[in-house]
């Protein structure tokens, strides 16, 4: 059997090796971005100088070869459904008896004056990478535009190189359509305090010619001009589907696939960030732009494909980011604004710069979601609490095999306990961490 995967990216990595794993078929991987797969999520810190690109490649460049997967390096143009080949932009066409796509996200950009200019550019490739590190060589300010996590990431990126900025987010409070408002303010403060000229409540309006073609400053909405020689858009990605816009395949903001990741053409899949899932799990999104759920397709794919139908179950929902130095996660349901049917413990640190949110259904504390931000929390253990549908009062007590914070950093469990207790008149006691690793195995084996 002959498989053709456009991208590689970590969901078509993924779906080659385990296809390789299970089979002897034909695998050809291509991409016009990189010679070999490379971790995304690190792009940042090759121009920090934390990372060299090579370090950010999971595989050694003979592993391919020695998997008998063809990598190619190029541009599909298109394909055909009728005689099953694909064409690329050298002209050369190739047949095959699976199609998989896996072409990612690219940044999304909203029209604005001036967007097409030297100098402004987004932050999702390898090529984008290159773009920004040329045009960081002398730059005297940066405007970053949009509040999301990849905004963050290209701020700390300019931020670490001495490089003055402006960050523009048009949200009156920092990812405030995500996190709630304690959150949110206590990441507006992390951004401050690293120094960051941080303008809330502040959109883009247009991105202003020097006369040459490049830019030279950004018009806000509120009437000011901020001079710079670079502009950053993080306003968010969209499934990278452009090119396949004209085809046959079904698309909304997305390719649609089934729940086994099948498009509307015969042997042909979609998977990662470009797949839109026709029908969502509850608690998860069509679309999900996250590292891990294109794993999971590419691994679950690839299981379909070798040995049997299988359904995508991406299970509950859990993401983790970093915002300079203040990590955040989150597992579950944990809305920036708080359903009527829930209630939420929050707990906040006196220096503000650590909290833990527990959410949870009036009528039955059922626990329903977790976030941290500065404290981390050990994966399998919140996720077995919402998978049983753990009781608040069953999880209180237990806190401490949660925490996944390295050995000598200082515990908040008994303050976290201690404020549930004062709110709700109970007296909730918190286990010793005696044995505390023995007791989260014995605790996740049951």
């Amino acid at each position: 059997m002959r498989i053709i995967i456009i991208g590689n990216g970590i969901s078509g990595a993924t779906a080659a090796r385990f296809i390789r794993k299970w089979s002897d078929h034909s695998i050809t991987m291509i991409s016009a971005e990189s010679d070999y797969f490379f971790s995304r999520t690190a792009l940042m810190y090759v121009y920090m100088g934390d990372l060299r690109l090579k370090d950010t490649r999971p595989y050694p460049p003979e592993f391919w070869k020695k998997n008998n997967i063809q990598l190619i390096k190029a541009r599909v143009t298109g394909f055909d459904k009728d005689t099953k080949t694909v064409a690329l932009d050298t002209g050369q066409q190739l047949s095959y008896d699976k199609l998989i796509i896996a072409t990612g996200s690219t940044p999304r950009f909203f029209g604005w004056p001036g967007q097409e200019l030297e100098g402004v550019r987004g932050l999702y490739s390898l090529q984008d990478l290159e773009y920004i590190e040329k045009y960081s060589k002398d730059l005297k300010r940066a405007v970053v535009v949009g509040g999301g996590l990849i905004g963050i990431e290209l701020a700390e990126m300019l931020h670490s190189r001495g490089i003055p900025l402006t960050f523009l987010v048009r949200e009156k409070h920092y990812w405030d359509n995500i996190l709630p408002p304690e959150e949110s303010a206590m990441v507006t403060r992390h951004i401050l305090d690293n120094g960051i000229d941080l303008r809330l409540d502040t959109a883009l309006q247009s991105i202003i010619d020097n006369g040459t073609g490049r830019v030279e400053a950004v018009q806000t909405d509120k009437g000011e001009q901020i001079k710079c020689g670079f502009v950053g858009i993080t306003t968010g990605v969209q499934p990278n589907i452009d090119w396949i816009r004209n085809s046959e395949l079904e698309c909304e903001h997305g390719i649609l696939v089934d729940d086994q990741l099948q498009t509307n053409l015969p042997d042909v899949y979609a998977i990662g960030d470009c797949a839109q899932l026709r029908q969502a799990q509850p608690g998860r999104k069509a679309i999900e732009a996250v590292w891990y759920t294109g794993r999971m397709m590419g691994e679950t794919l690839a299981f379909t494909i070798c040995k049997k139908p299988k359904a995508y179950r991406p299970g509950i929902w859990f993401n983790s980011a970093k915002f300079f130095h203040l990590e955040y996660q989150v597992y579950g349901s944990v809305p920036a604004s708080l359903p009527t049917d829930q209630d939420t413990l929050y707990w906040e640190h006196p220096d503000g710069k650590k909290s833990l949110r527990i959410n949870f259904y009036r009528s039955s504390q059922v626990v329903s979601g977790f976030q941290a931000m500065g404290i981390r929390l050990r994966h399998e253990v919140c996720e077995k609490w919402l998978k049983n549908e753990a009781l608040l009062e069953e999880v209180l007590p237990n806190l401490a095999l949660a925490n996944f914070d390295p050995e000598f950093y200082r515990r908040h469990e008994k303050d976290i306990v201690k404020l549930f207790n004062q709110r709700f008149g109970k007296n909730i006691r918190l286990q010793p961490r005696r044995n505390i690793l023995n007791k989260v195995y014995q605790f996740l084996k049951s």
